[in-house]
């Protein structure tokens, strides 16, 4: 049997490696400017997902959804500042959140069309 495909639970984990990635930025000026941007970005899409799923038509859907699309971009950019700025001594964590965030970005984007073209 093919396992369950939980997109909340993909975004809770996702959240929750976020807050680890912030928790192991260097305590300097520029390393608690983005922990404190990739935490605000990098956790909205899970409870914005949960606003996307009580929407109240299918434009709140779809406009709800976009704010989960925007805040993983904007997320992605931060992994890739983090990375060319040299914040982390072990990049590898910013490897496995990248691709998830490339992944979930697809989903997304995948998602808003499908209900677009309803």
């Amino acid at each position: 049997m093919a396992p369950k495909y939980d997109l909340e639970e993909r975004l809770l984990a996702f959240s929750a490696r976020i807050m680890i990635l912030s928790e192991a930025l260097p305590k300097t000026r520029s390393g608690n400017h983005v922990a404190g941007q990739i935490l605000r970005s990098g956790t909205s899409a899970y409870p914005n997902h949960g606003e996307a799923q009580a929407a109240e038509s299918s434009k709140d859907f779809i406009h709800k959804m976009r704010v989960c699309l925007k805040e993983l971009r904007e997320t992605l950019r931060w992994l890739n500042l983090i990375e060319k700025a040299n914040l982390l001594k072990d990049t590898s964590l910013l490897c496995d959140l990248r691709q998830e965030n490339d992944e979930l970005i697809r989903i997304f984007v995948k998602s808003i069309q499908t209900a677009s073209s309803k």
